[in-house]
């Protein structure tokens, strides 16, 4: 009933968007960003609040120069994709705003977005070439640009320096494999028994910044590369899931306890000796009231041939990026597009990484983002593009649905670990059901 629910869920929010009609193919106006109307507010929507500060001083900077007026929004991530599917059913949506993509194939697919071609071929400061090419490819659809590259990110180990400490366990560094990793995870869980503290914390909807690296670190894979069919029960999936079960959910909270109070909660109530986390989390740690404990690592690699040593391609993180949107009905195409082109030109991104805003899509302006953040090394983020393999997020038209089903059908192999293979098989059952209807 659940797997019958979730589909038709995912069925109708298409088919509500599609009779809406909308024309996200067809620019409405003159493509000169130069003719802006200093009369125009553009309403901007974005869901993280540790990003507003340095977005506004983008936003800000760009108003002074146009005069167009700018209201940047908060929104939490559930309320966000209500909100907006709400606007794109027969609502009003936000003149600008984030894409993600779980969710860019739906909004895409029903052209609620504004196409971007015509407006990028007359921008001497967008060059699509200079982007993360997986990122552009995720916003595109039947040769349109939809969204322009917002950032990139990386996986990278979180681990508290005074559980470490406490313990008289040497801190995580690029040397670890997932099997030292498991065996600190122990070692913390049983040292931590009285004070009620573990080795690690990886819930059933931590995916990118989870299981899905340990997946990818085997071989295994979430979908095949047509997006025709589910990879959950790949051998070499099931075999990263049952090391999962085996090695790192005894070094854990109950699942119970990780679905009432996030893992990211955990941490920081010093509960959890470490975790895995993405590039987009940095600022809520550094600016957390512990943040002198906090630091990072390279995400541990795989030794599949025992060597001793991590060889090309035994280290995988997960990578993804937002992008910035436009709807396609907002009143101010040119002013939706000119902020979008300020927010992701070369200084743009630069400015947006030296504020510590995120890392950047814009091939090579990144640096500066490790340098944001004083007193706290994050280097590991971009360190790892060079010693590992990025893997982008997998996604199809309906990766909401599978995704979700993940969040609940995992429940049970995390409660039984024991059952991790059968799990596993059911959720590849339940994808393909879902992956059939696209």
């Amino acid at each position: 009933m659940k797997k019958i629910l979730a589909l038709l869920l995912a069925l109708c929010f298409v088919v509500s968007l599609a009779a809406c009609g909308g024309s996200g193919s067809d620019t409405k106006t003159d493509t000169d960003t130069k003719e802006l109307s200093s009369d125009a507010t553009l309403e901007v929507d974005i869901w993280d609040n540790n990003q507003l500060a340095g977005l506004k001083e983008i936003a800000d900077e760009w108003s002074a120069e146009t005069g167009v007026k700018v209201n940047i929004n908060v929104i939490s991530w559930v309320e966000y994709w209500t909100l907006l599917e709400a606007g794109a059913s027969g609502g009003e949506m936000p003149d600008v705003f984030w894409m993600h993509i779980n969710e860019a194939q739906k909004y895409m697919r029903a052209e609620k977005l504004l196409g971007l071609n015509d407006f990028i071929a007359a921008d001497d400061a967008i060059d699509l070439s200079n982007y993360y090419d997986g990122i552009v490819g995720i916003y595109s659809f039947e040769d349109q640009q939809y969204a322009l590259p917002k950032d990139h990110d990386t996986i990278a180990l979180l681990y508290n320096k005074s559980i470490f400490d406490q313990y008289g366990i040497e801190y995580p560094d690029d040397t670890w494999d997932w099997e030292k990793y498991a065996a600190v995870a122990a070692q913390i869980t049983e040292a931590g028994k009285a004070d009620g503290v573990f080795g690690t914390a990886m819930n059933t909807n931590d995916g990118q910044d989870g299981w899905y690296n340990l997946i990818y670190g085997w071989g295994g894979k979430l979908i095949s590369d047509d997006n025709k069919t589910s990879g959950m029960d790949d051998p070499k999936t099931i075999e990263a899931m049952i090391w999962l079960a085996d090695n790192l959910i005894p070094a854990m909270p109950d699942q119970g306890v990780m679905a009432d109070t996030d893992p990211d909660v955990l941490f920081m109530s010093g509960k959890i000796g470490m975790m895995l986390q993405g590039s987009w989390m940095v600022n809520t740690f550094y600016t957390a009231e512990n943040s002198a404990d906090y630091a990072w690592a390279q995400i541990p690699y795989r030794d599949a041939n025992g060597n001793g040593a991590c060889d090309e391609g035994e280290r995988v993180t997960m990578y993804n990026g937002l992008g910035w949107a436009a709807s396609a009905d907002t009143q101010h195409p040119n002013e939706a597009y000119s902020l979008i082109s300020a927010f992701c030109s070369k200084e743009g991104q630069e400015k947006q990484a030296e504020l510590g805003v995120t890392m950047a899509a814009y091939k090579g302006c990144s640096d500066a983002f490790v340098s944001a953040f004083e007193g706290m090394d994050i280097a590991p983020f971009l360190t790892v593009e060079e010693s590992g393999t990025l893997i982008q997020h997998p996604a199809s038209r309906y990766t909401t649905a599978w995704e979700g089903n993940f969040t609940t059908g995992f429940v049970s192999a995390w409660q039984n670990p024991e059952t991790m293979a059968d799990v596993c098989k059911e959720m590849a059952d339940m994808m393909n059901e879902i992956l059939a209807t696209e």
